[in-house]
């Protein structure tokens, strides 16, 4: 199955994969600025979010998207991944390096990263709320524990939908599977790498840029002041200035 994708743009290709608590219209910010700076964009949704059904059988989000790159042509690309995408985009990287030319990550998962005292009670506090029914309530404490101080209603209210479609697709499902587990090593990465974290974001992310700033060679980090966990929705103009800068330098003729 190759999962659901839009394709914008012409030259240099830049794939965006989103955050587990959106689906690819997280991106809908980015995607003119990207094109009008001459990249093509590439966006997809992951399974069980936006228009990518649940899956049927055990699945690896990272040659889903490498699968999609091969249906579309795309020999290599720059990587943006946010959250949980982050991990995928990472997975990506680590596994076919010759396919990558930078990756970005924001706000980065990491696979086996144990959770912190606040990451850890979101997540009880979310299947609580899960096991009683109470969709609307889980969809608004993702709401509010993802976004920081920057991001507007309409930000909100994009969230709130996203999130809201993923619980009710993923809990429809009648079967549940899981992901394949295929280790990958950060240090296989030779793509240059910038690592962004936000700091009104939970801790645990500003750990695992640090991690993986040590494990990744040349790896630039950077933290944003004002920024929480989905700095694409927070400012998202900012962001986009921020990917352009970076996407310019390691993507000739991308700007």
């Amino acid at each position: 199955m190759i999962i659901s994708h839009d394709v914008a743009g012409s030259g240099p290709a830049v794939v965006l994969v989103h955050s587990t608590v959106c689906d690819r219209r997280m991106w809908d910010r980015q995607v003119p600025a990207l094109v009008g700076a001459g990249l093509r964009v590439v966006r997809c949704d992951l399974r069980g979010f936006g228009e990518t059904p649940v899956p049927d059988r055990p699945y690896d989000n990272a040659q889903d998207v490498v699968d999609l790159l091969d249906r579309l042509g795309v020999e290599r690309a720059a990587l943006v991944g946010a959250s949980g995408g982050g991990r995928v985009a990472l997975a990506v990287a680590s596994r076919w390096p010759q396919r990558v030319t930078a990756l970005a990550l924001l706000c980065t998962a990491l696979a086996g990263q144990e959770p912190s005292d606040g990451l850890r009670a979101f997540g009880e506090r979310e299947d609580a709320l899960i096991e009683a029914g109470d969709i609307a309530g889980a969809t608004a404490l993702n709401v509010a524990a993802w976004l920081g101080p920057e991001a507007d209603e309409e930000a909100r209210a994009l969230v709130r939908e996203m999130q809201q479609h993923a619980f009710e697709v993923q809990l429809a499902a009648t079967e549940e599977f899981g992901q394949i587990k295929v280790d990958t090593d950060p240090s296989d990465v030779t793509a240059p790498t910038l690592l962004v974290t936000g700091a009104h974001d939970f801790p645990d992310f500003q750990w695992i840029a640090d991690h993986l700033a040590d494990r990744i060679a040349g790896a630039r980090r950077l933290d944003l002041p004002w920024a929480g966990h989905l700095p694409a929705l927070e400012r998202p103009d900012e962001l986009s200035a921020l990917l352009l800068d970076f996407l310019g330098t390691e993507l000739p003729g991308s700007a």
